[in-house]
This record gives structure tokens, sequence and C-alpha cells, in this order.
């Protein structure tokens, strides 16, 4: 039997919405006898270490029951995606709107590739983010107060923590 990661991720997000949190994110590294599954988990107010404890257990069982990740043995981490947590599907940039985020983009934009600044909104597949200091107008020849992206033209976005 191959390991196959989509199968993982459905029955991840099965038992996560049993147990009332969303599966964010889902990823398998190294190989033979030191691999790690890790399953990210979420909810609005955030997660707890019960919530954490609950899924790890209940979803151990599934994948052990349904031989789900064939190949020996490897461990499973469930967590919280942390206050940098990776933003990939629209649904993340929808729930993130009004957050300060960093972005890479695949092709550049204006030049650039790497941005930082606030979420301003996302509207079929495209996001706006207000760069710089709010009020103030970029230098001349510089890039706009406010940049429109393609959610396909992203490599990685990341929340960025504001404590």
């Amino acid at each position: 039997m191959v390991f196959d990661i989509e199968r993982v991720r459905e029955i991840a997000a099965q038992v996560g919405a049993s147990s009332g949190v969303e599966v964010v994110e889902v990823d398998m590294r190294g190989s033979g006898g030191s691999r790690m599954l890790r399953v990210f988990i979420d909810k609005p107010g955030g997660v707890t270490h019960e919530d954490c404890a609950n899924v790890s257990r209940e979803l151990s069982t599934v994948l052990d029951v349904e031989d789900a990740v064939p190949g020996g043995p490897y461990v499973l981490e469930v967590s919280s995606p942390g206050l940098d947590r990776k933003l990939s599907k629209a649904a993340d940039f929808e729930r993130f709107i009004g957050s300060r985020i960093k972005l890479t983009t695949r092709t550049p934009v204006n030049g650039n590739r790497h941005f930082e600044g606030r979420l301003q909104s996302f509207h079929e597949g495209r996001l706006t983010l207000e760069l710089g200091t709010p009020g103030k107008k970029p230098k001349p020849g510089g890039v706009p107060a406010k940049l429109e992206i393609e959610l396909s033209n992203l490599e990685k976005a990341n929340v960025v923590p504001e404590i």
C-alpha cells in the first residue's frame, strides 16, 4: 500500500469536524524510521491543549484502523498553526481580512516578490494588501499604497503576529 496524503487529509478533516475544529494543514516529513505526520488544527478563539490531545487520540486510532499511514512507524503531532500561521486557501484570506500578512509571489509584482502589509480585502481570487504605514504616501516611483495580487501568484503567505 502506498502512502496517500490526500486520504490522510480527508480522514483528519472528518475527525477534526467531529471534534469541532478545522484541520488547517497536514504534512508528512522524513522517511524510514523517522517520519512525522504533522496536523495543524484551529477554531475561532484558538485551540487548547485539550483540543490537540483529543484530535490526536481520535485521529491516531482512525489512521491505524484504516491503515492510512503504511510504511512503518511514524510520530503524529497535532498542534495549532501558531500566531504566524500559513495562509493558502481562499477561506484563510477571507478569515484574516484586517490582519497584517507577509507574502512572497511566484512572479514579481511592480518589480518585487516580497510584501508585508494589512490584508484589506479578498474577492474572486484577488487579495488587496495595504502596504507601508497607513496614511503615508509611497515615494515617487515606489510601490503603490495598495496592491492587488492574484491568489494564483502566491508562493507563500503568513499572518504577521501583532502583539
